[in-house]
C-alpha cells in the first residue's frame, strides 16, 4: 500500500496541470483556474510508482488526469508524456508522467477494470475508496482489457460491466458521479 506523506510539493500538482492541460487536445481553454475536484489513488505492487488518478475542473469542464509519480525519468517515454517535475519534501525529485502513456498505471487501470485492483481515497495511506464503483469487465481472461480513460467527465450514473464510476465536484459546486475508465475492447462498454 502506498503511504501518503502530507507535505510540500513545489510545484504543486494544480501548476503543473496548469502548463500541461492547455496541451492537450481534449481540453478547452478559457475555463479559468484549475481547482481540485475529487480522484483516487491505485496501488503499483511492485511500490515504485505512485498512481492518482486525479479530477481538476476549471469552472466549465472537469477532467480525469491519471498521473504516475516516479523517482527516476520513465525511459522511452512518449513525447508530451511527462507533465513536469516537482521537488517533494521527502522523497526529493518526482517525475510526474500523463497515467495514460505510462505503462505501470496502464497495467493497474486493466486490473481495476478486471476487478484485481482496489481504488484507495486520494489523501490517505491503506485506506479503500468504497465510494467508487467498479463493475468488472465480463469474461475477460488476464491482460484483455483496453483501459480507456475519461478525459472530459460527463455527468451519469452506476457502472454497467466493463466501467469504473466514481465521484468528483462538478464546476458548479455539485456532487457528481461519472465513468472514469471503460473497457474499450469491441463490443465492451465504453
Amino acid at each position: 500500500m502506498a503511504t501518503i506523506h502530507h507535505v510540500t510539493l513545489e510545484p504543486g500538482k494544480l501548476e503543473l496541470l496548469a502548463g500541461w492541460l492547455p496541451r492537450q487536445e481534449w481540453f478547452r481553454p478559457g475555463g479559468g483556474e484549475l481547482v481540485r475536484a475529487g480522484g483516487f489513488r491505485l496501488d503499483d505492487p511492485a511500490g515504485e510508482v505512485g498512481i492518482e488518478l486525479m479530477v481538476v475542473a476549471d469552472g466549465r469542464d472537469a477532467y480525469l488526469v491519471p498521473m504516475a509519480y516516479r523517482g527516476a525519468p520513465l525511459a522511452g517515454a512518449p513525447e508530451g508524456a511527462l507533465i513536469g517535475t516537482s521537488e517533494h519534501a521527502v522523497l526529493g525529485t518526482r517525475w510526474f508522467y500523463d497515467g495514460v502513456q505510462d505503462p505501470v498505471v496502464r497495467e493497474q487501470l486493466a486490473r481495476l477494470l478486471r476487478g484485481e485492483a482496489v481504488p484507495q481515497m486520494q489523501s490517505e495511506s491503506d485506506t479503500a475508496d468504497d465510494s467508487v464503483a467498479v463493475a468488472p469487465a465480463a469474461g475477460v481472461a488476464a491482460g484483455a482489457v483496453e483501459p480507456v480513460v475519461r478525459r472530459v467527465l460527463v455527468p451519469g450514473g452506476e457502472p454497467v460491466a466493463g466501467e469504473v464510476v466514481a465521484g468528483y465536484t462538478a464546476p458548479d459546486g455539485s456532487a457528481r458521479r461519472a465513468v472514469f475508465v471503460a473497457d474499450g475492447r469491441a463490443g465492451a462498454a465504453g
